[in-house]
């Protein structure tokens, strides 16, 4: 059975730093395309980062602004999200989420699959 999960979020002041991990079993990672996105309460989800596994090409969301850096192990089936100099409004729930295809897609509705998510808060 095809599934993620996400580790790695927690408290963290403003100017920290915190990585996500997401663990995927083999046949989910080997051919999607995977995403970041994340929640903050009453707002809508947005995407954040993404990698193609395909390409190896990589995007991210206008408002990351250099702070976030999308990664992957192979080896370990894990994809990361390295989050510098964090922001208070950076605070929500981010997830991990997979996607058929080697394009990056903005919508959270071409993903497929989708882990339980991990919060991330941000003090000021």
């Amino acid at each position: 059975q095809e599934r993620l999960v996400e580790s790695g979020g927690g408290l963290v002041q403003a100017g920290g730093s915190l990585r996500l991990s997401c663990a995927a079993n083999g046949r989910t990672f080997s051919n999607n395309t995977m995403g970041w996105f994340r929640q903050a309460p009453g707002k809508e989800r947005e995407f954040v980062s993404g990698l193609s596994r395909i390409s190896g090409n990589t995007g991210y969301a206008g408002f990351v602004e250099g702070r976030f850096t999308i990664s992957r192990d192979n080896a370990k089936n894990t994809v990361y999200l390295q989050m510098n100099s964090l922001k208070p409004e950076d605070t929500a729930v981010y997830y991990c989420a997979a996607a058929r295809g080697a394009l990056i897609s903005l919508s959270q509705y071409n993903y497929t699959l989708w882990g339980q998510g991990t919060q991330v808060t941000v003090s000021s």
